[in-house]
This record gives structure tokens, sequence and C-alpha cells, in this order.
């Protein structure tokens, strides 16, 4: 049987306006079977053939429904470092260990690409996460490519290199012992303070001029930013691992990502503060994004934990992408456009010189690579 699946959005609408809140919330959600998640729903990915919904059969729920356990699954990559042309996005290499991501949060950009898995860009993110075991070895071969000219390959671009999964299978930390073995730069973006597990090799890229990393920081109040991210680390420890970053020479940067009209807007401020406070060096800015599935996803979550601020949130967001919910045109897809959006970024630009975060963390350099010495596959004749 699938998972719990959420009325159609016209439902969504109707129940958000309802004076019994309460009662929409029962309604629509199996809060039981999902705590811990974002997602509040599983709808069947957009490319499967045949869609699956729950139905009320009439002889009751006999036992309790299991919880959404996390299932890893094992997957060996062709090729692990990405590439793009973005004109938005600072760097053009990029690498991602993990598929989905257990952090959970319900406004993941990344949900949509779970669909090509064949699974919901809903719990299905969260819970059906894939490994790529041979990471390692997949990215030594590519460095060790006669063709290859280095350039920063930046790490939690789709899913957090630092996710729950990471504990077990330290792809992250094998990653970047590959990274300092052949001198090669690396960007670092998570909200997980795991990444203090791996200062020791983060200082020492460091000091070569090899690294950089941004914590991202929604929000300063925990109940809030439990509610936005269930299972990531909490405010307090995100700002501990800056500081301890920052006193290891490893430039930091803070992000304050994504900004959400009418929920987490209002503590921009705190959070560069607090940043700067810790030693942060640099901020960052993105205004929330509801491209495919994250639109739905995010209309659930907003039903559950805001039912009395679903339509004044949505009216926003719509406001600031042309009266869609969302825009994907480049130089307008991370900041929105119109009076809202506007002001944000008045209100961004003035904290960040206020703090002192106006200056861009340095730059990485690339002179220092060394290719990995790779064991040639061609067996001997003798």
């Amino acid at each position: 049987m699938a998972l719990y699946q959420a009325p159609s959005f016209e439902a969504l609408e109707r129940l958000s306006q309802s004076r019994d809140a309460d009662l929409a919330r029962r309604e629509l959600l199996n809060s039981d079977r999902i705590r811990g998640r974002g997602a509040q729903s599983n709808h069947t990915g957009r490319f499967e053939t045949h869609a699956r919904e729950n139905f009320d059969d009439g002889w009751g729920v006999v036992e309790a429904l299991p919880m959404t356990e996390t299932v890893e699954h094992a997957e060996r990559a062709k090729s692990i470092i990405t590439t793009n042309d973005s004109p938005d996005i600072g760097f053009e290499r990029s690498i991602n260990a993990y598929r989905g991501c257990e952090h959970g949060c319900s406004y993941c950009y990344a949900r949509p690409t779970h669909a090509y898995l064949g699974h919901s860009a809903g719990v299905d993110f969260e819970r059906e996460i894939y490994v790529k075991t041979n990471a390692v070895e997949a990215l030594r071969n590519e460095l060790g490519a006669k063709s290859y000219r280095p350039k920063p390959i930046a790490m939690g671009t789709n899913t957090d290199p630092y996710q729950p999964s990471e504990r077990k299978h330290q792809l992250t930390r094998g990653i970047l012992e590959v990274m300092l073995e052949t001198r090669h730069p690396v960007m670092i973006t998570t909200k997980s303070a795991l990444i203090l597990r791996d200062l020791d090799l983060l200082t020492e890229l460091a000091k070569l001029g090899l690294a950089k990393v941004a914590i991202s920081v929604t929000s300063m109040d925990h109940k809030l930013s439990r509610k936005m991210e269930p299972r990531a680390s909490s405010p307090a420890r995100r700002l501990e691992a800056i500081r301890s970053l920052s006193e290891a020479g490893v430039p930091t940067a803070i992000f304050a990502s994504p900004m959400i009209p009418a929920i987490n807007d209002m503590e921009l401020e705190r959070i560069l503060d607090a940043g700067k406070a810790q030693g942060a060096l640099a901020a960052s800015m993105i205004l929330l994004r509801l491209p495919g599935e994250v639109r739905d996803v995010f209309r659930e979550w907003l039903l559950r934990h805001f039912p009395d601020r679903v339509r004044h949130v949505l009216a926003l967001v719509r406001d600031t992408r042309g009266g869609r919910d969302y825009d994907s045109r480049f130089g307008t897809r991370m900041t929105g456009e119109g009076p809202y959006a506007t002001l944000l970024r008045q209100r961004f630009d003035k904290a960040r010189e206020r703090y002192g975060l106006e200056a861009k963390l340095p730059g990485l350099r690339n002179d220092l690579f060394i290719a990995p010495t790779l064991e040639s596959k061609q067996m001997s004749l003798f």
C-alpha cells in the first residue's frame, strides 16, 4: 500500500480557509507515520504509468501503520563530477555523493529529481536515500584523466553532503581526503554540524587556499527550525560549526536561505548578526522558490504547521514571481522581483553592510593540483 496521499490542492485551499484549522489538519495528515519528516504525502512520481492512492474501504484501521523508516540503496556511479553552465550559480562543477536527503526540508528544490528514480518528491525523497558507494573511486579516476583541468568543485548543491547517512558511509570525508591528496579546490554548503568531524582535512585544505564553507541557517528559533528542517542540526549547533571553522582558519559564510515570506523573513537580520558574531566572513540569501513538485510539498507543509497563513504566504510568493508559483528565468529565479522581493534585498544589503559581511570569500587556487596516481587496468604479460 502506498503512503498517505493528500487530496487535491483545490481541497487544500478550501481547507486552509476553513474556520476549523485543526479539523482540516486531521483530515489531511497522518502525522504519526511521518514524524520527523518534512513532506506530508507521497504522491506517485510524475513519470510513473500508474498512480496510487489510499481510500477508506469501510473496515476501519485494524492495526497501526508503520513509521516511514529510511531505506538506503547502494548505487555505483558512472561519473561523480557534474557540470553546469547556469549564470545564476557561482560554480561549474559539483559532486553529490547521495541522492535524496534525510534532512526533510519541505522547500528543497532538489525534490523533483527523485521522480527520475521512480520515487515521489514527497516522503520518498527523505527516506529513499541512494548512496554512491564508489564515489571516492570515481573521483580519483576522473581527476586522473589526462584531459582533466582543475576548477573548484562544489559539494552540497543538490543534497547535503553531511546528511545522516554520511555518519556511516563517510563518502564526503573520503572525497575530501582525495581533494587534499591532489591539492584540488573544494567548496561546501551544509546544514549539518557533522562537518566538524572533518575539521582536520578542511583546516589543511584551507591553509593551501583550497577550501571554503557556507553554513545555511534558516531560523534562530529552535522550534521553527525543527519544523522547517526536521533532521538537520539545530541552529545553535550550526552557529557552533561556523565558530569552529572560522577559528581553524577555514573561510566561512552564513547563508540565510531560503527566506520564506511571513514564515522566517522577519529573522533575516538576526541570522546575519549571529553568523557574524561566530566569525562568518560573508553572507548570502536566496528567496524561496517552488519548482515542480516542490510547490505541492510546500503547500501541504504550510497547511500542517501554519494553516492560518497559507493564503497569505502563497500570495506573497506569487507577488515575487509575476503572479505564478515559480519563475524559472535566469537572473530572477533566486531573487524574485516586485515590491516584496525588492524590500527583502534592501534589508539584506543594509544588514550585510551593518555587520561587515559584504566581502566575498577568497577565491580558491587551481595551480597546486597534482593528478592522482591510478592503478593500471592493463594486465602484465610477464
